[in-house]
């Protein structure tokens, strides 16, 4: 692209829900860099508050809209990558900016490549645009994403600033404070050695794993050669041939035959976990395993520690420490420490494993310890998964004392999705980051480690459907809430897995009104539950034709998951028929499809097996009558049980899930469904 051109994204890619922002550039002296930002603004060109501000210090939205995922080192330089989510941007959100700045007095024109480019949610690239002639300025605007209708479009700007990052933000209506402004000035000035280098390990082979359907090729970056300019805008000298990227490693799908003798032989690994015989050896092993590797992968640290307001910097993990605590020392897990601009962050760590629930007593002990010591944070780590407006332990905060310490919740599927989301889908820096997070992959989804995530709808489940099957379950009953509170971390336990098998955000749909307090909505949730029985749930998958429902019967048992297809815009209804029954071909003859219309009688309805033969009978009998699309259901026996055995609730939900995406929407010709995810029933969900 050229400067102030532009292009719609759907005109690019028909799967850009999701979308990849990268910056890069090349320093000749190997010691340049910048940092990237991003500014949400509204229709007056403005942000709505200070926290529509993104840098490194804030780099995660809470609705997901915006992920600063932090620099990749590539042959020639960095390049820094921006995970935005299109479909989670509010509503009063007309422009997205996305800018660089540098410190200490540098400036963009000692820097050469400067680039912006954008990739689809499948990681195919789509556009590239060369910033040229940035001179001396200190801030870029690279380019914006902007709305037109009900689509999103790129505009390519390369605006520069000489007032830096503070005249950019200024600009946009940021309240840049002069204490604030001089910290963030200094906190810049952390030069990128700073940053956490890419472990020495030796060159690895990556070990294929088994059993596993074929993947896409790795994504590679490829910057296109220019000739730079002096001030006077006049050409110089041609720049040397830049060479290409490091290719981003993802491990192959295929598996490659054993040299085993016999079945009973099993690969050395890793991390073993044949040895664990106790919880305290579980949450031991699992402790030092994953902060072992956080500190041999920067991005994949980045990926679980940005979220919580970590810097992006040097890291090192820590287990076995023992800090002062009263009469008696406490011995936390493990301990997170990352340095940027001289600065230090530092998180204890407590993790559980299998069943067992956090104890309050000894978070707050925690919490006091690093408030004391001026730690940022204390992160848990369990198989629950946390739920807004729903912390898994209460811990009391000393308001008298200066210094806060955040208290932030990972389940141990989220770990297990964003090693799977590397490894399989977006790539790494190189083999043997690869293959650490496989063997961390493999370790967390062995029967044995402990780390297989949420598996019990609690002990107010067997009493709840009971009461509902017996018409006994009253309203304001509490334990239909807590029901309703497993169910909704179930739900986004089977979008984490779900999403790390196809690649791509799998988000739980929530219809209340902004601004909804969680705990309400889930009271009323719980008296729907008490008077009809059911519990409710939609996903959004990038790439599908619509919402993917679910929704649990307890009075009859059943699981029902499910689409709603919209009619096409152009044809014959006789057409529209006929061609969704054919690609339903290899779809299970007991899907149930029902025809849409704009009546209160509504429409037609059967199951695929007697639609096959005669796709009319999918038209409604009164040819005035208009079809706006087709529903396509699944039904499956409810287990029982609140855990997750083979004849449990929970089993029941995964497994429902997977059929219906694998066996009803993979054949609906969209981008994202014709990724089928695997059939391996692996302990990330």
């Amino acid at each position: 692209m050229i400067m102030g051109s532009n292009v719609a994204l759907a005109d690019l890619s028909d799967d850009v829900g999701s979308v990849i922002v990268s910056l890069g550039w090349v320093s000749p002296t190997g010691e340049g860099d910048a940092d990237v930002s991003v500014l949400l603004l509204d229709s007056n060109g403005k942000v709505r508050s200070d926290g529509d501000f993104y840098f490194y210090n804030h780099p995660v939205a809470a609705d997901g809209s915006v992920q600063l995922l932090g620099k990749t080192p590539t042959a020639d330089g960095s390049e820094d990558r921006i995970s935005f989510d299109l479909s989670a941007v509010p509503a009063g959100i007309d422009r997205i900016v996305v800018a660089a700045s540098r410190y200490d007095g540098a400036r963009f024109g000692e820097l050469e490549d400067v680039r912006i480019t954008l990739a689809d949610a499948a990681g195919e690239s789509l556009l590239r645009f060369a910033v040229d002639h940035a001179g001396s300025v200190s801030a870029v605007i690279f380019g914006e994403l902007y709305r037109r209708g009900e689509g999103w479009k790129f505009r390519a700007v390369g605006q520069g600033y000489e007032t830096g990052l503070a005249g950019l933000a200024a600009d946009f209506g940021v309240d840049v404070e002069d204490d604030a402004a001089a910290e963030t000035e200094a906190a810049f000035e952390a030069a990128e050695a700073d940053e956490q280098a890419e472990a020495t390990i030796p060159e690895v082979t990556v070990p294929a794993p088994a059993e596993e359907p074929a993947g896409r090729a790795p994504l590679e970056a490829v910057p296109a050669p220019r000739r730079p300019v002096d001030e006077a805008g006049e050409p110089g000298k041609p720049a040397p041939r830049p060479r290409t990227a490091k290719k981003k490693v993802t491990l192959p799908r295929t598996a490659k035959k054993t040299l085993a003798e016999n079945d009973s032989w099993r690969q050395a690994r890793l991390f073993p976990v044949s040895v664990l015989k106790t919880d305290r050896d579980r949450e031991t092993r699992a402790t030092s395993v994953l902060l072992a590797v956080m500190a041999q992968v920067p991005e994949f640290s980045r990926r679980l520690t940005a979220g919580f307001g970590a810097p992006a910097g040097r890291m090192e993990t820590f287990t076995e420490v023992s800090l002062p605590h009263g009469e008696s020392p406490r011995r936390p897990d493990g301990v997170i420490r990352v340095e940027r601009a001289g600065k230090l962050w530092t998180a204890l760590v407590e993790t559980k494993t299998n069943g067992n629930a956090l104890k309050a007593d000894q978070v707050q002990a925690y919490m006091d310890i690093a408030a004391r010591r001026g730690y940022e944070a204390v992160i848990t780590l369990t198989n629950d998964v946390a739920l807004e407006g729903s912390p898994l332990v209460d811990v009391k905060i000393d308001k008298r004392r200066k210094h806060k310490v955040a208290l932030w919740h990972l389940s141990w599927a989220e770990v297990a999705y964003q090693a799977q989301m590397l490894i399989r889908h977006e790539g790494v820096g190189n083999a043997a980051h690869a293959w650490l997070l496989q063997e961390l992959l493999h370790y967390l989804q062995h029967e044995n480690s402990g780390c297989h995530g949420f598996q019990n709808m609690g002990p107010a489940w067997v009493p709840v459907r009971n009461g509902i099957d017996e018409e006994t379950l009253c309203q304001g009953d509490a334990r239909a809430l807590e029901v309703v509170e497993s169910w909704e971390r179930l739900i986004r336990q089977v979008c984490l897995r779900l999403g790390g098998e196809l690649g791509q955000k799998v988000l739980p749909v929530q219809r209340a009104k902004r601004g909804t307090d969680p705990k309400e909505r889930r009271s009323r949730l719980a008296d729907h539950l008490c008077l009809d029985g059911r519990l409710q749930a939609e996903l959004r998958i990038d790439g599908t034709p619509g919402v993917l429902t679910l929704g649990a019967d307890l009075r009859t048992g059943k699981v029902r998951t499910g689409i709603d297809v919209p009619a096409p815009a152009q044809g014959y209804p006789l057409s529209w028929a006929k061609r969704l029954v054919r690609r339903l071909a290899e779809a299970p003859a007991d899907l149930h499809v029902e025809t849409l219309v704009d009546s209160e009688a509504g429409g037609p309805r059967g199951t695929l097996e007697r639609l096959r033969p005669e796709p009319a009978d999918l038209l409604p009998k009164d040819n005035n009558t208009r079809i706006t699309g087709f529903r396509l259901s699944l039904l499956k026996s409810m287990g029982s049980g609140r855990g997750n055995a083979e004849t449990g609730f929970i089993r029941s939900v995964d497994d429902a899930v997977h059929r219906f995406y694998t066996g009803v929407v993979v054949h609906l010709d969209t981008p994202a469904a014709s990724r089928a995810p695997s059939k391996e029933r692996a302990a990330t969900g």
